[in-house]
């Protein structure tokens, strides 16, 4: 009995022997296995990093035309800013042709010492001017002797001693004062009570 049982165990050695044997085939199968499937791996990386560098040349690409486009446009608003300003002058200086043709006219009259005439023709130019003006958008800074001194409006030449007037008061006005489109032009100059 005991024998047939070592002849039992003995092919189970065996086996086990053989199987002890087979598993390092079985791994060196396994790590050329793993080795093969590297390369694949290593092919998706490559495809991988392959696709991030096209997808950021896509982006560099893009952000390249849109910062020739900006510089461009910049350019055109500034083009387009200095052709409306030269526009706005010509209308200023066109409403102001009138205005010229008439104090020739009175310089005409002048020479000829027509004084009636030339107070009309004058006068005339002067209305042609203002209302030339306030078209587009002179004010006047209203000030007048007796107000009380403004330094937002008003810029103090010099002051006087006054005794029919409070210190701080407009005692004559100098030069008018502007407001163009709500905004001040030029401020009045006046001489100030102390």
């Amino acid at each position: 009995m005991t024998d047939k049982k070592h002849r039992h165990d003995e092919p189970g050695r065996r086996h086990g022997a053989r199987g002890a044997q087979e598993a390092p085939a079985d791994v060196a199968a396994a790590e050329t296995a793993e080795v093969a499937a590297e390369p694949a791996e290593t092919d998706g990386a490559e495809e991988e990093a392959a696709r991030l560098a096209a997808e950021r040349d896509e982006y560099l690409d893009h952000l390249r035309r849109l910062q020739a486009e900006f510089e461009n446009y910049r350019k055109r608003v500034r083009r387009e800013s200095d052709e409306l300003r030269l526009r706005a002058g010509e209308d200023v200086v066109e409403s102001l042709l009138p205005v010229v043709d008439n104090m020739d006219r009175a310089l005409e009259a002048a020479a000829k010492h027509e004084e009636g005439q030339l107070i009309a023709g004058l006068q005339l130019v002067s209305g042609q001017l203002n209302d030339a003006l306030a078209a587009h958008g002179l004010a006047e800074v209203p000030t007048a002797v007796g107000d009380p001194f403004d330094p937002t409006v008003h810029e103090a030449v010099m002051t006087q001693p006054s005794d029919d007037h409070d210190e701080g008061v407009v005692l004559q006005v100098l030069e008018r004062g502007y407001l163009l489109h709500g905004r001040l032009l030029r401020p009045a100059k006046v001489v100030v009570a102390r």
